[in-house]
């Protein structure tokens, strides 16, 4: 990884830790806890958009247009 890239992801991650530390008035016990809790929430929705019929469908397509990709190249 570039030093840049680096930079600019410590950077992001830095202001985004003071902008949670803040919004926690500076409580970083609270912080951690609201983390915590966005965590397990977003666990559950990914959990339940995985489970979800329209998941399921979508990767069927995806299977059958995966399986149907010579066609696409000159039929190889």
């Amino acid at each position: 990884m570039s030093e840049l890239a680096k930079t600019f992801r410590d950077d992001r991650y830095e202001g985004a830790c003071d902008q949670a530390i803040a919004m926690c008035d500076g409580n970083l016990r609270s912080t951690i806890k609201a983390l915590i809790m966005v965590n397990e929430y977003l666990e559950i929705e990914l959990g339940e958009l995985q489970r979800s019929p329209s998941n399921r469908r979508a990767s069927g397509s995806a299977r059958r247009l995966s399986s149907r990709r010579h066609l696409f190249r000159g039929g190889a």
